[in-house]
């Protein structure tokens, strides 16, 4: 007589035979069809989830990304009534800037200034701010975004004031090209001109950035609003993690004197990061009706297979089996379905990001969604947490259907044979 401690392997190997007999080996037609569909919702409903998780992670990174290479992750400026795009200038403080550089989440901190201006080029006007920075400022970022040229070179302080950088979009507009020259009026009393030529021309894909900025040499707004050589806009800092910006700015504004504030990218471009968060909320819905029906049909599959299955049923409760060694089939053919539908929804939803992330096949409106084509950014550790929660709550619903077995007679089964 076998012992209680084998009692329980053996039940589990009787289910696993019996399980695996019914999944794949029934010359029944039906059960077939049932059996496919239930696979071929599982596979098309998890990569649906992990294409979902992947196309708003790699929207929330393409577009933060690019905002941070124009403007950093957070600006530190003056606290004022100004509302304008032009800066209230303050002197720059090396005291501040190490006091600011000991926090270990900033990695650089840069000054900056803003200044409206008006670009005259082949009978064509674009009104423009542009944006003054130093040899001290990280180019690394923007390089990325340059569709031809390159970033102004501060060796020579002269040329340097003549040489600017501006967006594909405004080049566009004015139909003007690398190398091209032409005249800006910076708005003011008197009103002041300068020549410029392009040296570089940039793509952020972000409307607000490319529409409104070019970028020129801090000098020359110092000399055009008559500061001193060590007066600046404000500072752009970046820090060592995106995610923690918002504990980068608090740290930072506590080091801050009192007529000075830090902004993050996130309050200064807000309309663009609420847009991102609505995403977000779509993802959440798209999961929850995924897996819905994933589901449903196994919820629908299960109960057919049990109501087709009812004389084996009965014929195996006959000969002694137990109520919970027939769910343990059922539970166990469940599973089967369910784990080759995953394996199958993991290659195809992992396939297509791949596909997408080499090859930039789906194309998007830049003016709509701040971008050419559809960004891909998968992260490992949520295919593991989407594989592992529809596991769960599919086998979890699954356990009331499974309980119908228990309401089986085996007298009235044998005889509906």
């Amino acid at each position: 007589m076998l012992k209680y401690k084998n009692k329980n392997f053996c039940r589990l190997n009787f289910a696993s035979f019996i399980a695996s007999r019914i999944s794949f080996r029934s010359k029944r037609t039906f059960s077939k069809l049932i059996v496919r569909i239930a696979i071929t919702g599982i596979m098309l409903g998890l990569s649906v989830m992990i294409l979902s998780v992947a196309i708003v992670k790699g929207f929330k990174k393409e577009v933060g990304d690019r905002i941070q290479a124009f403007a950093g992750d957070i600006r530190i400026s003056k606290v004022d009534l100004n509302a304008s795009f032009e800066n209230t200038p303050f002197n720059d403080n090396d005291t501040l800037v190490k006091r600011l550089l000991a926090d270990k989440q900033i990695t650089k901190v840069m000054p900056f200034a803003t200044k409206n201006g008006i670009i005259k080029a082949k009978d064509e006007i674009e009104a423009i701010i542009m944006k003054g920075v130093d040899r001290s400022y990280d180019w690394s970022f923007l390089k990325q975004r340059l569709t031809t040229g390159r970033v102004i070179d501060f060796s020579d302080t002269t040329e340097s004031k003549q040489e600017i950088l501006i967006s594909q979009y405004t080049a566009d507009r004015l139909k003007l090209k690398l190398g091209d020259k032409f005249v800006m009026y910076f708005i003011q009393q008197p009103l002041k001109k300068r020549p410029f030529k392009i040296v570089g021309i940039f793509d952020m894909g972000v409307e607000e950035v490319d529409k409104t900025f070019a970028i020129g040499d801090l000098a020359l707004i110092r000399r055009l609003d008559d500061w001193h050589k060590n007066q600046i806009g404000g500072y752009e800092v970046r820090t060592r993690y995106f995610e923690n910006i918002e504990q980068a700015a608090a740290s930072a504004n506590n080091v801050l004197p009192p007529d000075l504030k830090a902004f993050t990218i996130t309050e200064t471009y807000a309309s663009i990061f609420e847009w991102l968060k609505l995403l977000d909320v779509n993802t959440q819905v798209i999961l929850v009706l995924m897996l819905a029906v994933a589901v449903i049909n196994m919820i629908s599959a299960l109960l057919i297979m049990i109501l087709e299955r009812t004389s084996m049923i009965g014929m195996i409760k006959a000969m002694g089996a137990t109520n919970m060694a027939i769910q343990e089939i059922f539970m166990i053919n469940a599973f089967y379905l369910i784990g080759l539908g995953m394996i199958l929804g993991n290659l195809l939803g992992l396939g297509v990001c791949i596909l997408q992330y080499q090859t930039h096949l789906f194309k998007l409106d830049q003016a709509s969604y701040y971008m050419t084509f559809v960004p891909i950014s998968i992260n490992w550790l949520d295919v593991v947490l989407i594989n592992a929660g529809t596991l769960f709550v599919c086998l979890l619903v699954l356990i009331v259907p499974s309980m119908l077995v228990t309401r089986i007679s085996p007298v009235k089964a044998i005889r509906f044979k």
